[in-house]
């Protein structure tokens, strides 16, 4: 189906879901000023919580089906955000804090990640890519480490990952009671990371381009370097169970980031400023989820991954394990189990 008659099939139901949002919302339409977002729609649906459960969720299948089919990213972004809006009042007064944050992780976190597909994948293109051409190339001509790293930290990274190390992945004169305070270091590391990654995007993009490409060079030149040098082993089984969360996250901060600098170069039929906020709203929303996974990535690291005692066979088995939840928690989560034709 074409979207032109996409829309003009369910453009009534998508109207009449917005008028059902405002007066949830209480808001107040100023007659003149504010015109509907397909104005050949009208309401036709009377508001009551049983029609909006089920608007619910033919919007969010319209949704999924906009996004299968490529659909503009205008009228992709336009259904995301009554989405959002809907996810908000239908969980608004059901149960607690803790059950609304789970909802959002396991269903409207990746269904928001499948929205801005385009941008998760120039960001992950761009880290992960820098990351493994960067190894191969420190791995084949190992002072090109130097390029990217200090030699005080490459010392300090090779008695961390040395194979005869008590605690890896740790300076050697940190006792194992030291996990709590390298959970907080690492939390505040990485969500450092995350906010620099995702707030330099308004510079039209470029700092998240060059957050992800530098640290993606780091991280491919310390990673090809402890391997040629006989620490692989060490270090593949420290970085393999924590960076499935880590470097994911990673990446979509940097895919956040990436839409605010779009939403400057390419404001489509918005004004820039507005065009902008809708980002704004989209990128924050990812990077609330970026966050929840960067406390789970810091908890693996200092409890789990440092641990010397497991033999490497089962570090690389909860690391699969890892990589496959992460993966499949992204791409199917949230999922409708039917859709419209």
């Amino acid at each position: 189906m074409k979207q032109r008659q996409f829309e003009s099939r369910y453009q009534a139901d998508w109207n009449a879901f917005a008028e059902q949002l405002d007066r949830l919302e209480h808001r107040r339409r100023t007659p003149g000023k504010r015109k509907a977002l397909w104005p050949e729609a009208r309401p036709r649906h009377r508001l009551n919580h049983e029609t909006f459960s089920r608007d619910y969720r033919r919007l969010c299948q319209h949704l999924a089906l906009a996004q299968a089919r490529g659909y503009s990213t205008f009228l992709v972004d336009s259904l995301q955000q009554l989405a959002m809006r809907g996810h908000q009042q239908l969980y608004r007064h059901q149960g607690t804090a803790v059950t609304q944050l789970l909802v959002f992780m396991l269903a409207g976190f990746p269904r928001q990640v499948r929205a801005q597909w385009r941008f998760v994948a120039v960001s992950g293109l761009l880290l992960f890519g820098s990351l493994l051409g960067m190894g191969l190339l420190v791995h084949a001509v190992p002072e090109l480490v130097y390029s990217v790293v200090s030699p005080g930290q490459v010392s300090s990274l090779q008695a961390m990952y040395a194979p005869d190390a008590e605690h890896i992945g740790r300076a050697p004169e940190r006792s194992a009671s030291a996990d709590w305070e390298m959970f907080g270091y690492y939390i505040m590391n990485n969500i450092g990371i995350a906010f620099q990654t995702y707030a330099t995007g308004v510079l039209l993009g470029l700092g998240s381009l060059f957050i992800l490409l530098y640290n993606g060079l780091m991280m491919g030149a310390v990673a090809g370097y402890l391997t040629q040098l006989g620490y692989g082993q060490t270090f593949w089984t420290f970085v393999v169970g924590h960076g499935a969360f880590e470097l994911t996250a990673i990446a979509l901060a940097g895919a956040a980031g990436l839409k605010l600098g779009w939403a400057i170069l390419a404001p489509g039929r918005l004004t820039r400023s507005h065009a902008l906020r809708e980002a704004g709203r989209t990128s924050m929303q990812l990077l609330g989820g970026v966050i929840a996974m960067l406390l789970i990535a810091a908890f693996i690291e200092a409890y789990w991954s440092s641990m010397a005692w497991p033999a490497p066979w089962i570090k690389y088995l909860v690391g699969g394990l890892l990589w496959t939840l992460v993966a499949a928690w992204l791409l199917l989560a949230g999922r409708t189990a039917h859709a419209p034709d």
